[in-house]
């Protein structure tokens, strides 16, 4: 069951509490909104702690109601969240192990193209590995609209493959909102290759057929063998699927997630 939706107070710091948690054997400080994570050694496991400062508690906030509202294997969930007394808050994970395809990195894309990096290393799998992965994401996304959720800022950094499993795990979804909603500023945050054009139109509606935009460009960008397009390793019936599902036009697009994910599965059950 996911954490209730008011963080339990601690009345301490943030490295005491860590250090209550146990030994922290890994940190990740490199992250763009600010939050840190670090892994840490529990009495109970290994567990993945995500902090917020005090300025983005609304996006703690923000992932407990979509956790709350969504349950799905592939979807990584947390089990506990916290509000410290400096005014940090934090959200305690599971561990999962394997790679986060785009991880935070000074190369910036270049690690995409590392050979030793979990990117390249995910599109060197044979083809059905990679398919079923990219299952397991839209499967977990008719959860998502179906619990009514849009899927904001998705992108490969939220997708984790344990190599040892031919596991896929969806994590960070703390964007993620009800919908259909106005887009009320000039964009939404996310990584441009998988955006909508409707994410950088103030006033356009955000809706399941975003979703279903974001997931095309999923499908599209991971079952390649390179970072340029340009090295197909899928069908021409997927690519057609492809194609309507990232139409500019969101009415051109497949309705729902579901619908996307059933025409993906026809097209790749005739290889």
């Amino acid at each position: 069951m996911p954490p209730a939706v008011n963080p339990l107070p601690v009345d301490t710091d943030l490295p005491a509490w860590l250090d209550s948690l146990g030994d922290r054997f890994a940190a990740f400080e490199q992250q763009g909104s600010g939050c840190v994570s670090y892994g840490v050694m529990t009495q109970s496991g290994p567990r993945f702690v995500k902090t917020f400062p005090a300025e983005s508690a609304w996006l703690l906030r923000r992932a407990l109601a979509v956790h709350g509202a969504v349950t799905h294997g592939a979807i990584v969930a947390p089990v506990a969240a916290y509000r410290l007394r400096s005014g940090v808050h934090a959200l305690v994970y599971p561990w999962r192990d394997g790679g986060v395809l785009y991880p935070a990195d000074p190369r910036g894309a270049a690690v995409r193209t590392d050979p030793q990096g979990a990117m390249a290393r995910f599109r060197a799998l044979p083809t059905g590995e990679v398919e079923a992965a990219l299952d397991a994401v839209l499967d977990a996304h008719v959860a998502v609209a179906a619990a009514g959720f849009v899927a904001v800022d998705f992108y490969d950094g939220c997708l984790l493959y344990d190599f040892t499993a031919s596991r896929m795990n969806v994590v960070d979804l703390d964007e993620y909102r009800p919908g259909p909603f106005p887009l009320e500023a000039d964009r939404l945050p996310g990584s441009t290759r998988f955006m909508a054009p409707e994410e950088f139109r103030r006033g356009a509606v955000i809706d399941e057929r975003t979703t279903v935009f974001t997931m095309g460009r999923t499908l599209r960008l991971l079952l390649d063998s390179g970072d340029a397009e340009a090295a197909w390793r899928g069908t021409d019936g997927q690519l057609s699927v492809i194609a309507r599902a990232t139409d500019p036009r969101p009415g051109h697009r497949h309705a729902t997630v579901a619908a996307l994910t059933a025409a993906w599965r026809e097209a790749t059950a005739r290889l």
